[in-house]
């Protein structure tokens, strides 16, 4: 087990390991699902109509879309200090922008920057733990990181259930979010200080080799899983809110409970590796993406169930943080040579279904209703599922 060195300086592994997960946690934590957490408030205060939701949640994952691309042209500039260091700004800045927002444009300002940090901060942690971390411990590095942001979403869903319970105003909340994104700044800063520097690779590597025949497949469940889950996390809370909430938990706060679910079973990402050794990677996407459809349906139809509000947050958890891991085992088989910038392109795939869906999904809420829009997603998720097949799992055909 790593611990610390001789001096009693921490190692490189529990260095990095420790600011990547408070990184994770508040960028793909409060950052990245706040708005969805607490669209039932935002609703309340500022009279957002479900479309105009659609639309500043859109808004958001085009900021993480952003993020994505700025942090790459970042980390082979000047290494991965940079680009993380500024996601955090960003989430501070745009957390405590929504904590005094005293409008609908600065409170989208603030979901803008808040969300656009999960884009600039994540990707760059695997080049400072393949600089700084032995190659033995990497593997152990990333799957802590990884780790953050289901605890990250499980303690922001637990503090705006207890806050609101309490009486305390969801501003209060959104502050507290924002003093905790600013000590994983400052963190970040004095951990990454070795890291500084250090750009990633300088050969040339233009973005149309990524994109082949073999690697449609990818890019297409990526996109399916990108207006899937964030259909769900925008819009889930605020369905709950809307058909009553679930019994003893009050109506406005009662959509935390997804999240907390959400979150928590969601650790079971942490098992992804073993069970695409079991299942295959194929059937564990089918599987994926079944439950995901699942989830949606439950939402739809039984949103003040505790039963299904907590198999529906459980299932769509786990898809979200095993699909993640699963659609990288896949782009590490077809970008061998280039991993970082193949799973950037199907990180950039999913953004693309996460600007498009709740847009849309809003739409549809608007047009036809909360149930249409749960169930609509949840056929996209089951025709996803379907549509998979093993042929589509290959090796590179760009070898060496």
């Amino acid at each position: 087990m790593p611990a610390v060195d001789a001096g009693g300086i921490m190692t490189p592994f529990w260095k990095l390991s420790a600011a990547g997960f408070a990184a994770t946690a508040i960028t793909y934590g409060p950052a990245r699902m706040g708005f969805g957490l607490f669209l039932p408030e935002f609703r309340s205060v500022f009279s957002i109509s479900i479309q105009e939701a659609g639309m500043i949640s859109s808004l958001g994952f085009f900021g993480f879309f952003a993020g994505l691309l700025v942090s790459q042209a970042m980390t082979a500039a000047s290494g991965p200090r940079l680009p993380i260091v500024f996601g955090l700004a960003a989430a501070t800045a745009g957390i405590g922008l929504v904590a005094s927002a005293p409008s609908l444009p600065m409170l989208s300002l603030g979901i803008l920057l808040a969300m656009s940090s999960a884009g600039f901060s994540w990707t760059p942690f695997s080049d400072a733990i393949n600089h700084g971390v032995e190659e033995r411990l990497r593997p152990t590095a990333l799957s802590l990181v990884s780790t953050g942001t289901g605890l990250g979403i499980t303690a922001a869903g637990t503090a705006a259930l207890l806050m609101s319970i309490g009486g305390v105003s969801w501003r209060l909340c959104w502050a507290i979010f924002a003093i905790g994104s600013a000590l994983s700044l400052l963190g970040n800063w004095m951990a990454l200080r070795g890291a500084a520097g250090r750009p990633g690779p300088r050969r040339a590597l233009r973005w149309r080799v990524l994109f082949h025949r073999a690697a449609i497949p990818l890019f297409g469940i990526g996109f399916c899983f990108g207006i899937t889950s964030t259909v769900y996390i925008s819009f889930a809370a605020d369905r709950i809110a809307q058909a009553g909430g679930v019994p003893g938990i009050p109506v406005n706060v009662s959509g935390s409970l997804v999240f907390i679910c959400y979150g928590a079973f969601g650790l079971l990402g942490l098992v992804t590796g073993s069970a695409k050794v079991a299942l295959g990677l194929p059937l564990l996407l089918r599987l994926l993406m079944l439950a995901s459809a699942l989830s949606s349906a439950l939402i739809a139809l039984v949103p003040t169930s505790w039963t299904g509000v907590v198999v529906s947050a459980g299932l769509q958890g786990i898809n979200v943080m095993m699909m993640s891991a699963a659609m990288a085992f896949w782009s590490d088989r077809l970008f061998p040579d280039f991993p970082s910038r193949g799973f950037t392109a199907v990180l950039l795939a999913v953004a693309t279904g996460s600007v498009l869906g709740p847009v849309a999904a809003g739409s549809v809420a608007d047009a036809f209703g909360a149930v249409a829009m749960f169930l609509g997603t949840a056929t996209l998720a089951a025709v996803a599922a379907l549509a998979i097949r093993s042929g589509y799992i290959r090796e590179s055909p760009h070898p060496g």
